[in-house]
């Protein structure tokens, strides 16, 4: 198979992770992984899993340069005799769309978020995402929204969790050393309490909240890391900021920014925190963490539902609510958690072995031919 996959570019995200773990497993499978994008920091691991990157400027909204690259995708589909088209998001999407049904190849969309519309035009905008042949959703939380929103028939949707490489995310393979040594450039001491909230710089993953709900027992000792991109949201950095110094809690706040190594992030941490105040459609940071044997506190909604086995695996908590939030993090985790079991419910439910021949399996079923 020739699996053409198309997305905006290859920053760090859930959508770019996926696309560089499948376009592996095509590798793996004899397949040729192709992915058109505008490039980015991740370019090298899709080089070593074997994708083949043609560089569009497919994140664009602009009318003239989306038929553009419809063209230029035409030709990449034709010269590569590309067998199936398959968008991961919404701006690339309306090109591969054209471009899949210029060359009458299949058109697969994954849906990787809750794509909300307040108006018909922005409904009509997002509904590219629901016209593939077959639609894949990333959560049971997001197949229900595609139903709900676009009227999509539940059979053309196959339900397809977001997978954790359960070999990257395990706490065996971080050593104390790097441990103490990412502990070290966060300028934190081995007597405090650390929280750790990953994600972009970008309110509604809750970041405010997050520095609200700072614990007031004292033995805590909390501190509080903001571990993401700001991707030139400068404001808003400034603002959480004031937030934890009008609060008092400035010294127990960092935003250390982006980090390449999350397995040592996570291990570092003594609680994660998936606190978005909009649904997450899955959520990877819940499932990443839980696979490295740590107690989740998540906002009760979206694909959190599913990930998060509350009072067992983690807390599911009122979104938006400091207070809740800040109960929960001083009550800690539950009597029957333990972190093999956290780690053995994602292994079981959530892998990328999982997803991988799930997608897989699609690609062969759109084009009715075996592995």
């Amino acid at each position: 198979m020739k699996i053409l996959q198309v997305l905006p570019a290859l920053s760090a995200g859930g959508v770019e992770r996926t696309a560089i773990e499948i376009a592996g497993a095509l590798r793996d499978g004899g397949h040729a992984p192709h992915v058109a994008c505008a490039g980015g920091r991740l370019e090298p691991e899709l080089s070593a899993a074997g994708g083949i990157l043609h560089r569009l400027p497919l994140e664009t909204k602009n009318p003239i340069k989306m038929r553009r690259n419809t063209k230029a995708l035409i030709k990449i589909i034709k010269d590569n005799n590309i067998d199936i088209v398959h968008a991961r998001s919404r701006a690339p999407a309306w090109s591969a769309y054209a471009a899949a049904k210029a060359c009458g190849v299949p058109y697969l969309a994954t849906y990787h978020g809750i794509y909300n519309a307040k108006s018909g035009l922005k409904r009509r905008y997002n509904a590219i995402m629901a016209r593939g042949e077959i639609v894949i959703a990333n959560s049971q939380f997001t197949a229900d929204h595609i139903v709900r929103e676009h009227g999509l028939s539940p059979d053309t949707i196959r339900v397809i969790p977001r997978g954790v490489d359960m070999a990257r995310f395990d706490p065996a393979t971080v050593t104390h050393g790097a441990k103490a040594e990412l502990l070290n450039a966060w300028n934190i001491d081995g007597e405090q309490t650390v929280i750790l909230l990953p994600g972009r710089l970008t309110s509604w993953k809750g970041q405010q909240v997050a520095i609200d709900a700072l614990p007031t027992k004292t033995w805590l000792n909390p501190v509080l890391v903001l571990l993401g991109d700001a991707q030139g949201r400068d404001d808003y950095v400034q603002s959480l900021w004031a937030r934890a110094r009008a609060l008092g809690y400035k010294g127990a706040l960092r935003i250390p920014g982006h980090s390449a190594d999350m397995p040592v992030a996570y291990a570092a941490a003594d609680f994660v925190l998936s606190c978005s105040t909009d649904p997450e459609a899955f959520g990877r940071v819940a499932a990443e963490a839980q696979a490295m044997g740590k107690w989740v506190i998540a906002s009760d909604h979206g694909g959190a539902k599913e990930t998060v086995i509350d009072g067992v695996t983690g807390a599911r908590v009122t979104p938006g609510d400091a207070s809740a939030l800040r109960a929960a993090l001083e009550a800690g985790p539950s009597a029957v958690f333990t972190p093999e079991s956290s780690r053995a419910h994602i292994a079981q439910n959530f892998s990328d072995t999982q997803m991988k021949a799930k997608t897989l399996a699609v690609y062969a079923e759109l084009l009715a031919a075996p592995l």
